[in-house]
């Protein structure tokens, strides 16, 4: 009998390595994983039978590594992780996240989806107009999508694969696509790229991976990517012996309206995102009666404007939890809300995700703050990302700060501790609830829902 290759995944509770292990789960390896804390992705995995370990590396964690055939560890793992120290020692096969995913890519039919924004909805978008057209591909998406059974991986028997390409840490020029959609540039991972400079250089540098016959599909209405890569496009178009096809989609297109018609989630941000899956879905011959029809039976994804009805002492209220945590998207989730619900009173409650993406956008975020009207805003306490940031204590930024700098009497900061009062005292039924943030604020969202 042939040995399972056995694939030991180190920080498996993050979204995007999840997905990963789950595509080696479906391949009939051998699974096992640790992470510094239980989650529902973990115990995913656990009652699927995989070993997976919670905590500080034991020897427990070690004695996995010395079996495994392959060890992939989460970007956010630091090099000096006992368990990579280890695989180091051992001389196992080491791979990063996004590099045995962009192993995976050369082999496949591979369109990338990137961008600074709306990454995860594209390529939810994008992979499930194809399941509709029959094409059955393989998704894997930084977040859980309702039509994929509320997961971040579907399975196809297919070789098209889309995949959602994260510009952090570069991590996208692990990939080789055959297509690339780039949604947007936007100054964000300042901690790791130091200026934007730098930023546009890596997504020229992921444009040059694509082959000869490849498609790029681009946003026109970014002006970031009218400024500095429609330019560079026409002078370097040549770096293969056959130009690449380039094609641009916008909000200015004939087909816009038709699509803000056909989807279920609001705001025109959406409508781009829709537009940018179409026009990748029409490059693969797909006739526009699947593409409507998956924009019309979409469902959303896990805290992309997820909307609950909920009562707080019997008053009914909306509830939309949602991920932005960057001044463009903060705007746009709001923008939406507001042509959703134009006459319900808004309440934003928005917690800052890391302290150094506070200070480097510190003034971006003031202005985005001060644009927003009629809506109060609770910002709270900055999460903190455990490995992520190394000079915390060197960082003078702080919610009560960023408060301070707004200077609206609409605009609090809070402990989280104060939110749930705050509410049930101010609140007097029909307003619209939205918790803003990649941190664990969702928690108190879920807290909401299952308040009596």
């Amino acid at each position: 009998m042939e040995k399972r290759l056995h694939v030991h995944f180190i920080g498996l509770g993050g979204i995007g390595i999840s997905a990963l292990a789950r595509y080696y789960l479906s391949q009939k390896c051998q699974i096992s994983g640790s992470d510094l804390k239980s989650s529902e992705i973990t115990d995913f995995f656990q009652q699927l039978g995989a070993q997976i370990i919670i905590g500080q590396p034991s020897q427990a964690n070690l004695n996995l590594i010395k079996k495994a055939d392959l060890v992939v560890y989460s970007p956010a793992i630091p090099k000096t992780n006992q368990e990579f120290k280890e695989a180091k020692k051992l001389k196992k096969k080491i791979l990063s996240y996004p590099q045995a995913l962009g192993e995976l890519t050369k082999d496949k039919y591979t369109i990338a989806v990137s961008g600074t924004h709306g990454k995860s909805t594209t390529t939810a978008l994008l992979g499930w107009i194809l399941v509709k057209a029959g094409l059955d591909p393989t998704v894997v998406v930084g977040t859980k999508v309702q039509d994929f059974g509320d997961s971040n991986f579907r399975l196809g028997r297919s070789n098209y694969w889309v995949i959602e390409a994260d510009e952090y840490q570069a991590s996208f020029l692990n990939y080789w696509p055959q297509m690339i959609i780039l949604t947007n540039i936007a100054k964000d991972h300042l901690d790791y790229y130091k200026n934007f400079s730098n930023i546009i250089k890596a997504f020229k540098k992921f444009i040059t991976h694509l082959p000869p016959d490849g498609f790029l599909v681009l946003n026109y209405d970014d002006k970031n990517i009218q400024k500095y890569l429609m330019p560079w496009l026409k002078q370097n178009r040549h770096y293969h012996s056959k130009t690449i096809n380039v094609h641009y989609y916008s909000l200015q297109d004939q087909a816009a309206l038709k699509v803000k018609q056909s989807l279920t989630i609001p705001g025109w941000h959406n409508v781009a995102n829709a537009l940018a899956a179409k026009t990748a879905a029409q490059l693969l011959k797909v006739p526009d009666r699947y593409i409507y029809s998956a924009l019309k039976s979409y469902q959303g994804a896990w805290r992309r404007f997820e909307t609950h009805k909920i009562k707080i002492n019997q008053k009914p209220l909306t509830l939309i939890l949602d991920y932005a945590h960057h001044p463009q998207e903060i705007e746009a989730t709001y923008l939406a809300a507001k042509e959703k619900y134009p006459h319900q009173k808004i309440y934003i409650i928005f917690q800052p995700h890391q302290r150094q993406r506070t200070k480097y956008l510190f003034t971006d975020f003031v202005k985005v703050f001060k644009r927003l009207e009629g809506v109060e805003i609770i910002i709270i306490p900055i999460f903190e990302v455990a490995g992520r940031e190394r000079i915390v204590k060197t960082i003078d930024v702080s919610s009560e700060q960023l408060v301070e700098a707004i200077n609206k009497p609409t605009v609090k900061f809070m402990n989280k501790s104060e939110i749930m009062r705050f509410l049930i005292n101010n609140l007097n039924g029909g307003e619209v609830v939205i918790i803003m943030g990649a941190g664990d604020i969702y928690n108190f969202g879920l807290k909401l829902l299952d308040y009596k």
